[in-house]
């Protein structure tokens, strides 16, 4: 038997919805968008995103949408690095970094 159950959300997380969701559209449309409409965007989700408290539903959010889910790791580096990214997946990125530093600075 599959149950559906519905949930309310918050107010505030609806509109970090909206937003993500509107990122994600942005993300996918090859249509040129305005820089200041998209840096508003990313400025809006940010301030969303810093005031949610993490849970199961952000966690969610943030695997339906890998641009928001980017933004956040982004917004959170200091504090817990690449935090959502798989372990391989964030070493390899570490190691791809220091190569690239390394060939800059040999030039």
């Amino acid at each position: 038997m599959n149950a559906n159950t519905t949930r309310t959300l918050p107010d505030d997380f609806r509109t970090l919805l909206a937003l993500a969701q509107l990122l994600e559209r942005l993300e996918r449309t090859p249509v040129e968008r305005s820089p200041d409409q998209y840096r508003a965007l990313v400025q809006r989700l940010s301030g969303e995103l810093a005031n949610v408290e993490p849970g199961p539903d952000l966690h969610a959010l943030l695997d339906a949408c890998p641009a928001t889910a980017e933004l956040y790791e982004n917004l959170h580096y200091v504090h817990a690095g690449l935090c959502r990214s798989p372990l391989d997946e964030s070493l390899n990125a570490e190691k791809r970094a220091r190569q690239l530093i390394s060939a800059a600075a040999g030039r």
